[in-house]
């Protein structure tokens, strides 16, 4: 564990003592509380893969 750094939070200009620099925990509680993800199901359409190439007379030839 590194020693904690002593810098002014880039978002509310407090002095603080964190261990790594960016906001401080205040301003991170403040920003997962803002931009809370809330998960959901999609529904998507079944993939059908589409058909670029057409077979060829070998390919379709019976034996």
């Amino acid at each position: 564990m590194t020693e904690p750094l002593s810098f002014v939070c880039p978002r509310c200009a407090a002095q603080v003592d964190e261990q790594f620099y960016g906001p401080c925990g205040s301003c991170r509680a403040d920003l997962r509380a803002k931009f809370l993800g809330v998960g959901r199901v999609v529904e998507l359409a079944e993939y059908v893969p589409k058909m670029n190439v057409t077979p060829n007379a070998v390919a379709l030839k019976d034996d």
